[in-house]
């Protein structure tokens, strides 16, 4: 070893190193795949354009928590509706919402996620941040 270089400081770079190569082979810091992320007030992106058949999954990579609610009345004709916490309408997502605050995706890990069978556009909402403008569309093509 040099001189001015202690030990302790040499072992903690080791240690340091071999630690970062371990955790690739391990695992340890690797994500769930998502094809949406949420800021603070926005999906990024906000438009995404998928094949019929295809699962979209949205992925809270923010701190606050968020919603996914379909807008049911511009949905295309036979669509399924969507929404985080598994609601029918539109109606029960916002009225658990407001009520009791469910539907919420948890903060930096949660996910949520929805299949798109029938092409056309899909609107969606954040409803917590609805007046802040967090909406985003699922783009379905044949």
């Amino acid at each position: 070893m040099q001189k001015g270089v202690s030990r302790r400081s040499f072992l903690a770079v080791v240690g340091s190193t071999a630690t970062a190569g371990l955790t690739g082979c391990l695992g340890l810091f690797e994500r769930e795949p998502f094809d949406i992320g949420m800021t603070a007030t926005a999906f990024n992106p906000p438009t995404f354009s998928v094949p019929v058949g295809t699962t979209v999954v949205w992925r809270n990579t923010s701190t606050r928590g968020h919603t996914v609610t379909a807008y049911e009345g511009s949905l295309p004709e036979g669509a399924a509706f969507f929404a985080s916490g598994g609601y029918e309408s539109e109606t029960a997502a916002r009225e658990a919402w407001e009520s009791d605050g469910e539907g919420i995706i948890a903060t930096t890990s949660g996910t949520f996620e929805h299949t798109f069978e029938i092409p056309g556009d899909y609107p969606y909402v954040c409803l917590p941040h609805e007046t802040g403008g967090m909406v985003g569309t699922i783009e379905v093509t044949e």
